[in-house]
């Protein structure tokens, strides 16, 4: 049985990292730090990657939707906070420039700065022969928002009966693609890059208008980008000690692409929630008695996938059922 680990990520070594870094330094510890200007406003900010999907893209030479992926993986987190996204900045590493591919993947950045309604501040293109072979390249990008302050949401308020709302993701976005490169052969890989290189969903657009709907922290309680660590890593941090997001996966039908790498891999159902989002790219924690009215709203775009309980220890905890 295949696992992420044996593919060569260690998300539970990675996680003995990220507490340590927070332990010496306190303020981090969510999907984006935070930073007062003033006394009214948060300045808001992330970096994150894209992973090893640049290696779908390296291998079949189709570059011009990496660059999305790059900015949604980063917007998608600046928005989970009630922020909203006001610029963003890259870094492209190479071993040897081509223009080509270069122009491909900037193209894809200003789109989806465009979609995310930010700007494109700046960036660095390092070309390193010797550290990259040529035609390989690594991306990373950098974002900042801004909110009020006191409509940062941090999931404080989350409480017993709120509803747990999925929104759409658009394919496997950017996490687990070391899994699936171990799973799927080569040629395997070119058959189904069409599925794997779908870019990744932002959602900048429909989480600020939801934002304008409806109360921060009152009817909006708290919101997860479901990236690495998939479920188990990512809802636990927007829950209180004490409290269980009870996801029920019956809810809704998990798309055919993860169906096909969680059978060709014969991976266990667990190992499938922590790694991938499972066609679940964002959720949304509501207040249960605006849950009916969110989902009007959102349409075909949110479902309900489960509820938050009183967990019996004094921490917090995420089952699937």
């Amino acid at each position: 049985m295949l696992t992420y680990k044996k593919s060569g990520v260690d998300v539970d070594r990675a996680n003995i990292f990220v507490n340590w870094i927070k332990k010496n330094v306190p303020s981090i510890g969510f999907f984006s730090g935070f930073y007062e200007i003033n006394k009214n406003q948060v300045i808001v900010g992330t970096t994150d990657g894209v992973g090893t999907k640049l290696k779908i893209a390296q291998l079949v030479g189709r570059h011009d939707t990496i660059g999305i992926d790059l900015v949604a993986m980063n917007v998608n987190d600046i928005i989970v906070c009630g922020a909203r996204p006001i610029f963003f900045l890259d870094y492209i590493a190479v071993g040897k420039l081509d223009l080509k591919v270069m122009k491909d993947i900037m193209r894809g950045i200003m789109y989806g700065c465009k979609v995310s309604g930010c700007n494109l501040m700046g960036g660095e293109t390092a070309e390193m022969p010797g550290m990259y072979k040529n035609g390989e390249y690594d991306l990373a990008g950098f974002a900042c928002g801004l909110v009020e302050k006191h409509n940062i949401i941090k999931g404080e308020n989350v409480s017993v009966g709120d509803v747990l709302i999925g929104l759409k993701s658009s394919g496997l976005h950017s996490n687990g693609y070391s899994l699936v490169r171990k799973v799927f052969k080569i040629d395997e890989q070119k058959k189904y890059a069409k599925f794997l290189l779908v870019p990744t969903k932002i959602y900048v657009k429909i989480i600020l208008n939801l934002l304008k709907s409806f109360r921060p922290n009152r009817d909006i309680k708290a919101m997860a980008h479901i990236t690495g660590g998939g479920f188990y890593d990512n809802i636990v941090r927007i829950l209180p000690n004490g409290m269980k997001a009870v996801v029920n996966k019956s809810l809704w039908v998990v798309p055919k692409i993860f169906q096909l790498i969680q059978k060709k891999g014969k991976i266990c159902e667990k190992e499938m929630f922590r790694t991938f989002n499972m066609g679940v790219g964002m959720i949304v924690v509501v207040n249960k008695n605006c849950a009916k009215s969110v989902l009007r709203y959102l349409g075909n775009e949110g479902f309900v996938i489960g509820e938050i309980e009183k967990n019996n220890k004094p921490i917090s905890e995420v089952v699937i059922i």
